[in-house]
């Protein structure tokens, strides 16, 4: 490893560490490291880092970190031609908005999520959901629920939904139940390709809880994830082929999609982000591939 990426790598991990003292009551005695430049076409995002501040659009209230919602919506915004998003949840309105306002100027939009969270929360009845099920859809409602006035409005349902806002726009939207099964349990991706040319991708799912925090508790600063945005068009391929598999010939199609270990994901392919390479690789692996996941990160930390 060059002495520059290096010296970054160990930035980010100082960065991820320091995230578990961030909320820590006490003061800063002398000055922290200047933060190095990052390469060029890589763009990094922490929603829990304690030098950057964002106003949350829940609350109105100052909070520190990223706003990794924001920085989906630019990308999302910044799409000409077709944008494909995977994610194993996506329930922020603002997010849904920016995709619907694409698919009518004429923006190819398509979107897979996981079955468990494909249908419009709006359309669930709560006596046919599990315990955990209705939890979310509480935290939903809580979320919709604008004037934080305790009902929410039908103008607010229909505002709120992000799933409902998608299907009544004609945004076209499939899950892992494409494939003519009851659900992989593994669809659990997190990117958007915008153009063949942008990935956005990282460990959040696109809802207030992995992001902000919950609306119905202040105290709540959501989940500790990150964003990656790279500007490559080599990687976008690697990951519209990825979306490609899963997608098939779409919603109502045949059941030609694939998920899970069907998709027959290969090893880790190696590209490069401008003048830096990155690897990328796809799971599922069944535990003795020799491409899974574990072994990777193995065989990396052992040669670092």
């Amino acid at each position: 490893m060059s002495e520059p990426m290096r010296g970054w790598s160990l930035v980010m991990l100082a960065i991820a560490l320091l995230q578990g003292c961030g909320s820590q009551a006490g003061r800063l005695v002398g000055a922290g490291p200047a933060e190095l430049p990052l390469p060029a076409g890589i763009e990094v995002a922490f929603n829990h880092r304690a030098d950057r501040h964002y106003t949350s659009p829940i609350h109105a209230e100052a909070r520190n970190g990223d706003n990794l919602e924001a920085m989906l919506v630019r990308g999302i915004d910044a799409a000409e031609e077709d944008i494909l998003v995977a994610v194993q949840e996506l329930s922020l309105p603002a997010i849904a908005e920016a995709l619907v306002r694409q698919h009518r100027r004429g923006v190819s939009v398509k979107v897979v999520l996981e079955n468990t969270y494909s249908t419009p929360w709006s359309e669930q009845h709560e006596a046919e959901l599990d315990g955990h099920a209705r939890q979310r859809r509480q935290l939903l409602m809580e979320l919709a629920d604008r004037n934080r006035d305790g009902m929410v409005s039908l103008e607010e349902q229909q505002r709120g939904d992000a799933v409902a806002l998608l299907r009544a726009a004609g945004v076209p939207v499939l899950d892992d139940t494409a494939d003519g099964s009851k659900g992989s349990g593994l669809m659990h991706s997190k990117y958007v390709v915008v153009d063949r040319q942008l990935v956005i991708t990282g460990s959040a799912n696109f809802t207030a809880s992995c992001i902000h925090g919950d609306a119905a508790d202040r105290r709540t600063r959501g989940n500790v994830n990150h964003l990656l945005r790279l500007d490559s068009p080599e990687l976008a391929e690697l990951f519209a082929d990825d979306f490609s598999r899963m997608w098939g010939d779409g919603p109502a199609g045949q059941s030609d999609s694939r998920f899970g270990l069907a998709k027959q994901s290969g090893p880790a392919t190696r590209v490069m982000v401008g003048t830096t390479p990155v690897e990328v690789l796809f799971a599922p692996h069944r535990p003795s591939d020799p491409n899974n996941g574990l072994n990777l990160i193995g065989s990396t930390l052992a040669a670092a």
